[in-house]
C-alpha cells in the first residue's frame, strides 16, 4: 500500500495513523502541503491521509488550502481513497460541497460520539479539539454524529472524520504547549487533558486500529 499523507504544520503529525500505516506495510510519502509545492501523481497512490490543522478549512487566504481542494477532488474522482481529520474531514466535505464554517460549540477532550455503525466507528470516547464543523456533502453517508454536528462520513471509499484517531501523548504534550492559549480560552484544564490522554492511549490505539482496519478491509485498500 502506497500512502500519501498530507501535514500541514509541524505539530500536527500522523501519530498513530502512521504507526499503523508502517504495521501495515505501506510506503508512506509526507508530504508538507504548507511549505511545498510539488505536484502528487495520484497513480503513485493507493490511499491519501489528510491530517489535521490549525487552520479553518474554509480559510482561502491560506494558500495551500485550495491546492488541497483541488487534490482531494482530483483524489475522490479517480477512486483513491482519502482519510480526512478533523480539518481533512471538513476539507474533504467541502471538496464535494459540504459547507465548513465556524461553530457555536467548541469540543475539546475525550468525548463519546454516537455512532450509526458502531463495528465500522466505535463510540469512543475520541479526542475532540476543534472549533468549526461541517455539513454532509450530498451523497456521502453519516455514519456518526454528536450533538455539534458530524463525526464520521463515507463518500464513495473516503472517509472523514471530525475526532483524531491519531492522537498520542507526544502530540498531546506538544499541542498543550502550542496551543494553550485556546484551553485557556475555553476553560479546559491542560494538565487534565494530558492526564486523561495517558489513561486513554492504550484503548485509543486499539480503537483506532478497528477503525483503519474496518474501513480499508472493508473498502479494500490494500495496494494489490
Amino acid at each position: 500500500m502506497r500512502a500519501l499523507v498530507l501535514q500541514h504544520e509541524e505539530p500536527t503529525p500522523a501519530g498513530v495513523s502512521l504507526d499503523w500505516l508502517e504495521e501495515r506495510g505501506a510506503e508512506v510519502d509526507l508530504h508538507r502541503i504548507d511549505v511545498e509545492e510539488r505536484a502528487v501523481d495520484l497513480a503513485e497512490h493507493d490511499m491519501i491521509v489528510s491530517l489535521g490543522s490549525e487552520f479553518a478549512a474554509f480559510d482561502d487566504h491560506i494558500p495551500w488550502i485550495p491546492r488541497e481542494l483541488e487534490l482531494l477532488r482530483e483524489a475522490v474522482e479517480r477512486d483513491v481513497p482519502v482519510l480526512g481529520v478533523c480539518f481533512g474531514g471538513q476539507l474533504l466535505a467541502r471538496a464535494f460541497g459540504g459547507r465548513t464554517f465556524r461553530s457555536d460549540v467548541s469540543e475539546i477532550g475525550w468525548l463519546p460520539v454516537r455512532s450509526h455503525e458502531p463495528e465500522l466507528v466505535p463510540e469512543g470516547p475520541w479526542f475532540q479539539w476543534h472549533f468549526d464543523s461541517f455539513t454532509v456533502p450530498d451523497g456521502a453517508r453519516l455514519i456518526a454524529d454528536s450533538p455539534v454536528g458530524p463525526q464520521a462520513y463515507l463518500l464513495g471509499r473516503s472517509l472523514g472524520l471530525q475526532f483524531h484517531p491519531e492522537v498520542t501523548t507526544r502530540i498531546m504534550d506538544d499541542w498543550v504547549r502550542e496551543y494553550r492559549h485556546e484551553l485557556a480560552g475555553q476553560g479546559v484544564d491542560p494538565d487534565g487533558l494530558l492526564e486523561e490522554t495517558e489513561r486513554q492511549a492504550p484503548e485509543n490505539r486499539r480503537r483506532a486500529w478497528a477503525l483503519l482496519d474496518g474501513w480499508t478491509d472493508r473498502e479494500g485498500i490494500d495496494g494489490r
